[in-house]
């Protein structure tokens, strides 16, 4: 005869516990399994009393790990490891990966590549969490990430640069027909200036027209850089935008780069995921083809 198990911990209790453990940090915790900080504190505490010794140390700004609790969060994480296993290999389901990336990023360069990745990996499904807030790994079950800006992008990760951002100025050929080319007639008369949430046109204007005068220039400002460029698409005005986030546009006529200059704004885009990863080899893959696509634009 089977011997009974014994009686345990609540599970929510115990995933609480576990997720504190690794962030040492009840805000964090709480974060990735979708639930208040003050509920994973409860958790905790209800964990410790049943239990009968502290699990943790409350320090004014940070926790730590008793002796007991190092020995016993050890245990418990591989005690919810096996029992994920033994869930997939009863319930097999695709790999599924979440990939973060900005808006601008997924709807101009991702997105169009995306068809050859698939065809090459029908053992991979992505998610893409298109979005300008920062994600994060644990709490939003991200498993890599295509970040803009400059590294550090904190401890713990992979960090490699994608390609630098190359800012250049386009508009619709209508536009650049009807009210004049800026490089030829020395202003900028009659233009609408589109911003991104970036702001670059000054520094780009020094660089390119720089005796133009922006008093009698309209300006119409986006959140985000995709906008600006489907509203020059649209004849709407002059946007700047990364290079290879035109291209494909320019390529086909919609729009016309305005100047030979080039903005180098220091920033970039890095392929950003945790050293330590559950699906390395497929994390792999999408980073490799993420360079590979890199390298074939430039």
């Amino acid at each position: 005869m089977t011997q009974a198990i014994g009686r345990l911990p609540s599970l929510n209790a115990l995933r609480a516990f576990e997720a504190a453990s690794r962030h040492l940090n009840f805000r964090l915790a709480a974060e990735e399994l979708g639930v208040t900080q003050g509920a994973v504190a409860q958790q905790v505490r209800g964990l410790e009393a049943e239990l009968g010794m502290k699990l943790f140390e409350r320090h004014p700004r940070a926790l730590s790990l008793t002796e007991n609790g190092r020995r016993y969060a050890g245990s418990v994480r591989r005690a919810f490891e096996m029992l994920t296993e033994a869930t997939q290999a009863l319930r097999p389901e695709p790999l599924r990966l979440t990939v973060s990336v900005t808006p601008t990023f997924a709807s101009k360069w991702l997105i169009p590549r995306l068809p050859a990745f698939l065809e090459t990996h029908p053992d991979i499904d992505l998610r893409i969490l298109a979005t300008d807030r920062l994600s994060h790994f644990h709490a939003d079950a991200v498993d890599l990430a295509v970040r803009y800006g400059r590294p550090p992008f904190g401890g713990g990760l992979v960090v490699e640069p994608l390609f630098e951002e190359v800012q250049v100025a386009v508009a619709c050929p209508t536009v650049v027909a009807a009210l004049g080319h800026p490089d030829e007639t020395g202003n900028l008369r009659g233009h609408a200036l589109l911003h991104d949430a970036h702001n670059a046109w000054p520094q780009f204007l020094e660089l390119a027209l720089p005796t133009a005068s922006l008093s009698a220039v309209k300006n119409v400002r986006f959140n985000q850089t995709a906008l600006a460029i489907d509203a020059a698409v649209a004849g709407q005005g002059l946007a700047l935008a990364h290079r290879d986030f035109v291209a494909a546009d320019i390529a086909a006529g919609r729009l016309v780069r305005l100047f030979d200059t080039e903005l180098r704004t220091g920033a970039g885009f890095y392929i950003v995921h945790p050293r330590r990863t559950r699906h390395a080899a497929q994390i792999a893959d999408v980073h490799e083809w993420l360079l590979r696509e890199a390298r074939h634009t430039r």
